[in-house]
């Protein structure tokens, strides 16, 4: 066990990594945050901000002198700069397991390779493949790049060869996954912690609503029965073991009209999806994070009721700064804004939870706010953006 007062090392400088932050600090560790930008949500309230980027060696060298431990907050850390700081301290998750976690390309063949269902699928390396024999059962597709692809960037819905070429070209001509786009029931997710003795707990399946490839909405209890939670949930524990993972996973399903579950993508860290455990679970992802990191037993993954998280987009911002009383005024209604300190369209800037003693309760608060929210936005006279 890693006791309270050391420091625990963070890479990536984001709003996952200030929630970890702050999740950590809270338990009595100090925490430092290697990040490249000058300021950054999680740098701006760390213990110590490391000013490098991921692969500077007198960054990582400083780091694993500090550290006890070190962790990431998001997948495309170069999996080097994790294997370099194993050799000193605890590292959670393991180099290997971000390495197929980032790479689409190896992401869909682990997954296949150990009996994951997962969406019918080609690698395309070349533009050629997109009109082979294997790509043309894909069509129409989603074509998406393998590596540094996230909330809708770096993929393309295509109807045909012509269309995915064009797409593959604007893309830079880089590998990339061609997937069959698929006909959904619905989106879930499962946040799984699994400890460095193979102990796992999960989180409640989350059910996910995207607009322009961005989480929007996240519904908890998921509105699906309870067997086919109970399945996402397993399939969430055996990727993480067939991964031997240690951390905190995300595993995203797509929901088939039949039942089927197929596995989407997985992240290696906690996941936007799971921020209502911030508000409605007995310990929250990122607390889950700071206990496997530091050899602590993991806490009670329950939900106290339901809850349903709304994503709060730069584009609200666009006549300065959103009118948070619309949402604070529910009382049930809890806001989390990330320091960002310039608002762009369709940049995550914050979002709210609303807890009810039912999901049609919370879905109903939170769709009202969030529509009062955007003609707010839309009607407010114009004024400087937050700078």
């Amino acid at each position: 066990m890693i006791p309270p007062g050391a420091t625990l090392g963070l890479l990536g400088g984001g709003q996952l990594g200030r929630m970890f932050t702050m999740a950590a600090q809270r338990m009595g560790y100090r925490v430092a945050v290697l990040d490249p930008g000058l300021h950054s949500p999680a740098g701006d309230v760390a213990d110590e901000h490391i000013l490098a980027d991921y692969d500077d060696p007198e960054g990582l060298a400083h780091l694993a002198r500090s550290c006890a431990a070190a962790t990431t907050e998001f997948e495309n850390v170069p999996a080097e700069a994790l294997r370099f700081l194993a050799q000193y301290c605890v590292v959670s998750p393991a180099a290997d397991s971000v390495a197929v976690a980032q790479d689409r390309i190896r992401e869909k063949e682990f997954l296949a390779g150990a009996g994951f269902e997962v969406t019918p699928f080609a690698v395309i390396r070349e533009g050629t493949e997109l009109e082979g024999f294997g790509a043309g059962m894909l069509y129409p597709g989603i074509l998406k790049v393998s590596r540094f692809g996230y909330d809708g960037k770096g993929q393309a819905s295509v109807a045909g060869p012509a269309e995915a070429l064009r797409a593959w070209r604007a893309m830079g001509g880089e590998p990339c996954v061609l997937e069959k786009r698929m006909s959904l029931a619905a989106e879930v997710s499962v946040v799984v912690a699994r400890d460095f003795a193979g102990r796992v707990c999960t989180f409640p399946v989350a059910e996910n609503q995207h607009r322009h490839g961005i989480l929007d909405v996240s519904i908890v209890p998921a509105r699906v029965p309870e067997t086919l939670a109970e399945q996402a949930r397993s399939v969430a524990v055996a990727v993480a073991q067939a991964l031997d993972y240690r951390g905190v996973l995300c595993v995203e399903m797509f929901v088939l009209g039949d039942g089927r579950l197929l596995v989407n993508e997985i992240a290696p860290r906690p996941h936007n999806s799971g921020h209502y455990t911030l508000d409605a679970c007995v310990t929250s992802q990122f607390e889950q994070q700071v206990r496997v990191l530091a050899g602590l037993p993991l806490g009670d993954p329950g939900l106290h009721c339901p809850a349903v998280m709304v994503n709060l987009l730069g584009d609200l911002w666009a006549h300065g700064e959103p009118d948070w009383r619309l949402v604070l005024e529910h009382p049930r209604a809890k806001l989390h804004l990330y320091g960002k300190r310039e608002a762009r369209p369709r940049r995550k800037m914050g979002h709210y939870t609303v807890l009810a003693d039912s999901v049609e309760a919370a879905l109903s608060t939170a769709l009202a706010i969030k529509e009062r929210l955007e003609r707010s936005s839309r009607a407010a006279p114009a004024q400087p953006a937050r700078a």
